[in-house]
């Protein structure tokens, strides 16, 4: 999608928000196209997370790229993000042209994040879940620390942390019962940091779901915010 004009729909993964996108977005304005960060319902600065379910992140999804009033949309989503985005890809299948997942998780019909997860996995964010009073699972620093960004500075570390926000417990719970955007015909595109091992399967296991390799670029699973060049450079150019 290296033609001037596009219109690119930034969906940010879990505990993130619209903020972790402005480098990539920056990056692809620069080259002439227009960027629109999302922030998916539950996840901006003071939101309530209690109640809102996956059906409430695509119908946001839905709802901003008709704002637009464009044909030719480009859905770029991170992590968690393939959600939201396989969900928003099914309703909108006449006005995206592409769909680019960025470390994303790629969901299986019928079954959730959790679902899809380990069990060891699973059981834990089951219980941060319960234990919540909004049912919403806390971001941490151990997290970013040893999962996210682990080579990253501690500095850079602690101010990720204090960025992100309680993800909503349902958007984990909840299931699709959509194709894959490659099963509707739309073109897709999977990016993968060679240094990613935040993932709970393989990002190349990720990709095989949509009959894809990855196409590997530096960094970890924060890539956007540390490699926000490479990241756009594969955007545009692939």
């Amino acid at each position: 999608m290296s033609g001037t004009g596009s219109t690119y729909v930034l969906i940010p993964g879990a505990w993130h928000g619209g903020w972790s996108w402005r480098p990539v977005a920056e990056r692809l304005r620069a080259a002439g196209h227009r960027a629109v960060c999302l922030t998916l319902p539950g996840l901006g600065d003071g939101d309530d997370p209690s109640g809102i379910g996956l059906v409430d992140a695509v119908e946001h999804v839905v709802s901003e790229v008709g704002r637009l009033a464009v044909t030719d949309v480009v859905l770029v989503a991170h992590s968690w993000g393939g959600y939201p985005a396989a969900g928003a890809a099914h309703r909108l299948s006449d006005r995206v042209a592409k769909v680019v997942l960025y470390a994303a998780q790629i969901p299986v019909r019928g079954r959730s994040l959790l679902d899809d997860n380990p069990p060891e996995a699973a059981a834990m964010l089951r219980g941060l879940i319960d234990a919540s009073p909004t049912r919403a699972i806390p971001p941490s620093l151990q997290f970013v620390q040893g999962i996210f960004m682990p080579d990253a500075e501690e500095e850079t570390q602690r101010v990720v942390a204090e960025l992100l926000t309680p993800q909503p417990g349902n958007y984990f719970l909840d299931a699709l019962d959509v194709p894959t955007v490659t099963e509707l015909g739309i073109p897709a595109l999977y990016i993968l940091g060679e240094d990613d091992h935040a993932l709970p399967r393989p990002g190349a296991e990720f990709a095989a779901r949509l009959g894809l390799e990855p196409l590997m670029i530096p960094g970890t699973h924060e890539g956007l915010l540390t490699h926000p060049d490479e990241l756009a450079e594969a955007i545009l150019n692939h």
